[in-house]
C-alpha cells in the first residue's frame, strides 16, 4: 500500500515538475509529511528536483540537509544544480564530500568546469576520473574534447582518441565531431581530413568543423570546397555553418593577388548573404553580425552600413563590430559616431567596444582620444592597456609609455606578453637601459622571461643598450628559439656595427635548420652592405633566388642597397629593373646609389622616372637626389629640385636637404648663394652645414667665408677638430705660414686632438681595419 501511495505521489510531483506548479507541489509536499512520508528518500529526491525548478533554492538545499538517507540521486541533485549555476566552488566541495559518485557525479563536475572555462581542472578531474577506472561516456567525452581544444592541447587529445577507439565511441558522431575539432583548433588538418573520411554519417557540426580547420591553416579554397561538398551531399545548411563561411571569406588568401584576392573574398561573401537571405536566416542575429564582420573586415563599409540598418535587432556586438571596421578604415570620427549613437540608443558598450575605439583612434593618429576614452573606463582590462600602450609607441612618445606602464603596475594590472613587449620596445627606442632592467625583473617575476615573444623584445632593448653580453646571454637560455629570436639577434649585431659578427650568426641560424625571413636576408644584407663584402653579398644573393625571396620588395631594395654599396652600381641597376614591384625605398636606394657612386645623371633620370611612374618621393629621395647633383656638379638642376620639393611634393626640408644643397653651391663656388640660404634655414646651430661650407671654401680658397664658418664650428663645439685642420689646410694651400702655426698653437691650447683616420681590406676569412695615427 506504501509503495502504491509512493508511485502515485511521485507521479504527481512530475506533473507539478513538467508545469512548474510552485503551490500544487507544496501542498504534496505537506500531504507525504502528514502521511509519514517524511523520510523516504526516493520522494525527497523527487521534492528537491521540484523545488529547484520552480527556482526555490532554499527549501531545497534545507531538504537535502534534513534528509536521514541520502543516496547517490540526493548529492547528484545537489551537485547538477551547483553545476547549473556556475557555482563552481560549491559543486568542487560537494563533489569532495560525496560518499560515493557515479559517472553522472563526473560529467556533471567536467562539463561545468568547461563551461567555466576551467578547462585545465577539467582536464585533472576527468583524469582523476579514468584512474579510479570509471569509463566516459560520449557527453564526458565532449566535454573533455572541447577542453583539450580551448587549451590547444593536442597530447591529452590523442590520448582521448586512443580511448574513444578502445570503447567503440568512434561512430558516435558527437563524439568525432568534437575529436575533429580538436584537430582542427590544432592545425592538425591531416589528422582532421582522415578522421572526416572515416565519419561514417557527417553532419553539418562536421563539416563546419572542417571548414574551421581549413580557415585556421590558411588553405581557404579547400574550406570553400568543403562548403561546395556539403551542399552538393545534401547536408543542411544552418546559420552556424553561413557564418563559418563568411569567416572564410574574411580570412581570404586565395592566392591571388591583394586587389583580386579582396574582390574574390567580397564576391564569395555577397553570394554567402544571397544564400543566407534565401535560407531565411535574415533576422539570425548571430549570422547578420557574422555578416557585418565580413563586410567590414573587407573593408566594405557601405555593405555593412546597409546590412546594419536592415537589422531586425542589434547587440553590442553589432556595434562593435561596426566600430572596429571604421577604426581599421582610420576613420576614427565614424568610429565616435557609432559609439555615441550605440549609448544613446540604450546599450552599454563593452571592454571590446573601447578596444576597438582605442583600435581606431591608434590607427587614426588621434592618441588624445584614444586617451580620453581610455581614462574614461571604469576598470580597463590588460587589453585596453595594451591598445593604449601600442598607440604611443607608434607615434614614438616612448616617455608616455612608459608612464602609463607604470601607472598600470600601480593599478595592480598584471602585465602580458604583449604588455612586456611593447614596452620593451618603448624602452629600446629611448635606450633607457635601467628601465629596460626593470620590465626584464617584472618580466621574470611574471615568468614570461623565457617566452619566445617577450625574450625577443629583452634582445632588441639590450642590444639597442649596447648591451649584446646580455642579450646573447639572453638568447641562449631560450629553450626553444624560433626565427624571431635569431633575426632579433643578427638585428642588434648589426645595430651595433658588429657586422661580421652578424654574418657568422647567420651562417650559425641556417646551420641550426632555422629557415631565414624576408627581415633575415634584408638585415644581414645590410651587414654586407656596411662591409663592403661583396664576396659575402653574392652568396646571400644567390640564397635569396634558392629560397624564391627575390622577389619580396624588402629584400629587393636590401640587394640594390648591397650593390650600390660595394660598388656595383651596374648590378644593382640590371636587378632593380628585373623587380615585380617597387616600393618607394626601393627607388631611394637606387637613386642613392647612384649618387654615391658618381653618377649624378642617372640619379636625376631615374628620379623624374620615379616621378612619372606615380611613386611618391619622400624626404629620403630628395636627399638623394640632390647628393647626386651635388657630387656631380648638376647645381641648376639641384636647385630646381630643391624649389619644387614644397611647391609640387609638400616636402619640408630638413637639415639634410639644405646641407645637400649648400654643399652643391658652395662646390660650384657660387657662395653668395650659398650664404643666403644659409642665413633664412632655421639649422644655423648645427655643426654639418658649416662643416660642409668650410670644405668648399678650402676648394676655392674663400678665406673670408672659411673663417666665418670656422668660428661657428669652434663656438659649437670647441673641441672638435675638423675646422681647425680644415682651415689650417686652407691657409697651408695658400702658403699662410704663420696662420697655419697660429691654428696649432690654438688647438694644443684648447687640447684639441686630431681624430685618428681608418682603412679596411677584405679577403676569404673576412675583413680587417686598420687605425692610422693623427
Amino acid at each position: 500500500m506504501e509503495r502504491k501511495a509512493t508511485h502515485y505521489l511521485a507521479n504527481l510531483l512530475q506533473s507539478c515538475i513538467d508545469k512548474k506548479a510552485h503551490l500544487s507541489g507544496k501542498l504534496l509536499h505537506a500531504r507525504i509529511f502528514r502521511i509519514g512520508l517524511s523520510t523516504d528518500t526516493f520522494l525527497l529526491n523527487r521534492l528537491i528536483e521540484f523545488y529547484f525548478k520552480c527556482k526555490n533554492m532554499g527549501y531545497a538545499h534545507n531538504l537535502f540537509h534534513q534528509m536521514p538517507h541520502k543516496n547517490i540521486y540526493s548529492w547528484n541533485a545537489i551537485l547538477t544544480e551547483y553545476c547549473k549555476a556556475g557555482n563552481l566552488q560549491n559543486a568542487h566541495r560537494l563533489f569532495s564530500e560525496m560518499p560515493e559518485r557515479n559517472i553522472v557525479s563526473w560529467n556533471n563536475l567536467i562539463s561545468a568546469l568547461v563551461r567555466g572555462r576551467l578547462e585545465q581542472q577539467a582536464l585533472d578531474v576527468y583524469n582523476e576520473m579514468i584512474w579510479e577506472g570509471l569509463m566516459p561516456t560520449h557527453f564526458t567525452l565532449a566535454s573533455i574534447l572541447s577542453a583539450c581544444g580551448t587549451l590547444l592541447n593536442m597530447e591529452s587529445g590523442r590520448k582521448c582518441h586512443t580511448l574513444i577507439v578502445k570503447i567503440g565511441l568512434d561512430n558516435n558522431v558527437y563524439v568525432s565531431n568534437a575529436l575533429l575539432s580538436v584537430y582542427s583548433k590544432c592545425g592538425l588538418v591531416r589528422d582532421a581530413v582522415r578522421l572526416f573520411e572515416e565519419t561514417q554519417e557527417p553532419n553539418e557540426v562536421t563539416y563546419t568543423a572542417m571548414m574551421s580547420g581549413f580557415t585556421q591553416t590558411d588553405r581557404v579554397v579547400e574550406a570553400l570546397e568543403m562548403f561546395r561538398l556539403m551542399c552538393r551531399q545534401g547536408i543542411c545548411i544552418d546559420s552556424v555553418s553561413l557564418s563559418s563561411v563568411l569567416g572564410v571569406c574574411t580570412k581570404g588568401g586565395c592566392g591571388e593577388s591583394d586587389q583580386s584576392d579582396g574582390s574574390l573574398r567580397n564576391a564569395l561573401g555577397k553570394l554567402a548573404h544571397g544564400l543566407a537571405i534565401k535560407l531565411g536566416f535574415e533576422s539570425d542575429l548571430h549570422l547578420c553580425n557574422s555578416l557585418l564582420d565580413m563586410y567590414a573586415k573587407d573593408g566594405d563599409m557601405d555593405s555593412a552600413e546597409e546590412v546594419f540598418a536592415n537589422l531586425p535587432e542589434m547587440s553590442v556586438v553589432s556595434w562593435n563590430v561596426m566600430i572596429a571596421g571604421y577604426g581599421q578604415k582610420c576613420k576614427s570620427g565614424k568610429a565616435i559616431e557609432y559609439l555615441q549613437r550605440m549609448q544613446s540608443c540604450g546599450f552599454e558598450p563593452d571592454e571590446v567596444t573601447y578596444i576597438n575605439m582605442l583600435t581606431a583612434c591608434v590607427r587614426s593618429g588621434d592618441i588624445e582620444i584614444g586617451r580620453q576614452i581610455f581614462d574614461c573606463m571604469a576598470c580597463p582590462g590588460v587589453s585596453s592597456w595594451n591598445g593604449m600602450l601600442s598607440g604611443y609607441f607608434q607615434i614614438e612618445n616612448h616617455n608616455e609609455a612608459i608612464k602609463l606602464f607604470r601607472e598600470m603596475q600601480f593599478q595592480n594590472v598584471k602585465p602580458d606578453r604583449t604588455t612586456l613587449a611593447i614596452i620593451l620596445s618603448s624602452c629600446a627606442g629611448m635606450e633607457l637601459l635601467e628601465a629596460g632592467k626593470q620590465v626584464h625583473a617584472i618580466s621574470q617575476k611574471a615568468a614570461f622571461h623565457e617566452d619566445i615573444y617577450v625574450a625577443s623584445g629583452l634582445i632588441g632593448m639590450y642590444s639597442k643598450c649596447g648591451k649584446m653580453d646580455i642579450a646573447d646571454c639572453i638568447f641562449k637560455k631560450i629553450s626553444k628559439q624560433d626565427t624571431v629570436c635569431w633575426n632579433s639577434m643578427i638585428a642588434g649585431l648589426s645595430l651595433n656595427s658588429l657586422d661580421n659578427e652578424a654574418l657568422a650568426f647567420f651562417q650559425q641560424m641556417r646551420q641550426s635548420g632555422m629557415s631565414p625571413t624576408q627581415f633575415s636576408y634584408a638585415t644581414i644584407l645590410s651587414c654586407c652592405a656596411k662591409l663592403s663584402s661583396l664576396i659575402h653579398g653574392k652568396q646571400i644573393h644567390a640564397q635569396i633566388a634558392k629560397e624564391g625571396f627575390v622577389n619580396d620588395v624588402y629584400v629587393g631594395s636590401a640587394l640594390v642597397d648591397m650593390y650600390c654599396k660595394c660598388g656595383e652600381v651596374g648590378e644593382a641597376r640590371q636587378f632593380f629593373d628585373i623587380m615585380s614591384s617597387k616600393n618607394t625605398v626601393t627607388w631611394n636606394e637606387m637613386i642613392h646609389g647612384y649618387a654615391q657612386n658618381g653618377h649624378g645623371h642617372e640619379a636625376v633620370c631615374l628620379y623624374r622616372d620615379m616621378i612619372e611612374s606615380g611613386e611618391k618621393p619622400d624626404k629620403i629621395t630628395f636627399v638623394a637626389v640632390l647628393t647626386a647633383c651635388s657630387h656631380s656638379g648638376l647645381v641648376d638642376t639641384g636647385v630646381e629640385i630643391f624649389e619644387s620639393m614644397q611647391q609640387d611634393h609638400g616636402v619640408e626640408p630638413v637639415l639634410d636637404h639644405y646641407t645637400s644643397i649648400i654643399d652643391a653651391l658652395g662646390r660650384a663656388g657660387r657662395f653668395h648663394e650659398a650664404e643666403l640660404l644659409v642665413d633664412k634655414m632655421p639649422y644655423k646651430d648645427d655643426p654639418i652645414v658649416w662643416e660642409v661650407l668650410l670644405s668648399s671654401c678650402r676648394l676655392h680658397a674663400n678665406v673670408r667665408l672659411a673663417k666665418k664658418a670656422a668660428d661657428e664650428l669652434i663656438r659649437i663645439d670647441p673641441l672638435n677638430s675638423s675646422p681647425y685642420v680644415l682651415l689650417a689646410n686652407i691657409y697651408t694651400s695658400l702658403g699662410r705660414w704663420d696662420d697655419v702655426r697660429t691654428i696649432r698653437e690654438e688647438m694644443r691650447d684648447k687640447q684639441v686632438a686630431k681624430d685618428p683616420g681608418y682603412s679596411w681590406i677584405e679577403y676569404k676569412r673576412g675583413v680587417e681595419s686598420f687605425c692610422g695615427g693623427g
